[in-house]
């Protein structure tokens, strides 16, 4: 797989990624530990050397199976963990003290039975962290050899710049995909501007543009899709649009719905690296043939029409939780 560099950090990824939250977290029962395992050392197979953690996905759980996975090759993949919530728990909200990232990042480490973290992100910004000292803590961390690369996750501009002016931001998590088009109004421009790299996750709709979600689909009692507005059964119906515009680009292309909507993303820039996760193998596989569509500007063009006159409906995080966005 080819390589991209995130912004000017000189920081080299797999163009696509692996997310591993769903491993242990969010969409319902954990994976066996066996099947993750083997899911994450097939990924490395196929020529994906980014994996995505963090505290916050089982506090600890997820970060000690990748850690697990990644041993025999650890020194030829890129691990970025997160730190930023209460206790590593997302249900009891932020927490960015300097004191708690430094806590975060040993356990981090230990977990993940590593010396070093590659990519530490601020999960969410804090806003009774000055982001200075949330920068200033992480550029101690790179001083001190235990961590590589800065970054942060759904940041808006002001922090983003308030942080990069401390220590030099690598790269920017948020979501970004054909269903979720809003970092291209602000966010975009800055991190070409400032050349920080870009990690879409959700890069498939949270599974809704992969086609195989439709508004009949029961989601397991504990997969968090079930409070999100724009998985309602009703919005589902409604948004089967944009998922019929990725199917006929797909029948077009000899490919999958997943495998169009993974191009067009890095079809964007070249320092865009998107970290579809899954639990299935076939799945993975599916989503790694992405790299081998070539989508023309033509085909995107085409795609920009057609996407423009679709109305996608339904918040994507239920109200309690949109105040953590774009601070």
């Amino acid at each position: 797989m080819k390589t991209r560099i995130l912004g000017k950090s000189g920081l080299a990824v797999s163009e696509l990624g692996l997310g591993c939250m769903g491993l242990t977290f969010g969409y319902g029962p954990a994976t066996n530990e066996a099947e993750a395992i083997a899911l994450i050392q097939k990924a490395y197979e196929l020529g994906i050397t980014f994996f995505d953690t963090a505290e916050a996905y089982s506090q600890g759980a997820n970060e000690t199976l990748l850690g697990k996975a990644v041993k025999s090759f650890r020194d030829k993949v890129v691990i970025a963990t997160k730190f930023g919530f209460k206790d590593g728990d997302a249900g009891k909200g932020v927490d960015s003290h300097p004191k708690r990232i430094r806590a975060v990042a040993e356990a981090s480490l230990k977990y993940l039975n590593t010396d070093i973290i590659d990519l530490f992100y601020q999960h969410r910004v804090d806003p009774d962290i000055p982001m200075e000292d949330v920068a200033g803590t992480v550029k101690d961390l790179i001083k001190e050899g235990k961590v590589k690369h800065f970054g942060m996750s759904e940041a808006g501009v002001q922090s983003i710049r308030r942080a990069h002016a401390v220590q030099p931001v690598a790269a920017l998590q948020s979501e970004y995909s054909l269903w979720w088009r809003e970092p291209e109004k602000e966010i975009l421009p800055l991190l070409e501007a400032l050349g920080i790299g870009f990690v879409p996750f959700s890069p498939l709709g949270k599974g809704f543009l992969t086609g195989a979600i439709n508004e009949t689909t029961k989601f397991d009692s504990t997969d968090f899709r079930n409070v999100v507005p724009r998985f309602s059964e009703e919005n589902r119906k409604l948004n089967q649009a944009m998922v019929d515009l990725v199917k006929t680009i797909a029948v077009e292309k000899n490919a999958t719905p997943a495998q169009i909507a993974l191009a067009w993303l890095l079809a964007q820039k070249p320092w865009i690296a998107p970290i579809p996760g899954t639990t299935k193998i076939h799945r993975l596989q599916e989503n790694v043939g992405a790299e081998n569509i070539i989508l023309s500007k033509e085909d995107l063009q085409k795609i920009a029409e057609a996407s423009s006159k679709i109305e996608v409906v339904g918040a994507r995080y239920p109200a309690h939780l949109q105040n953590r966005v774009n601070k």
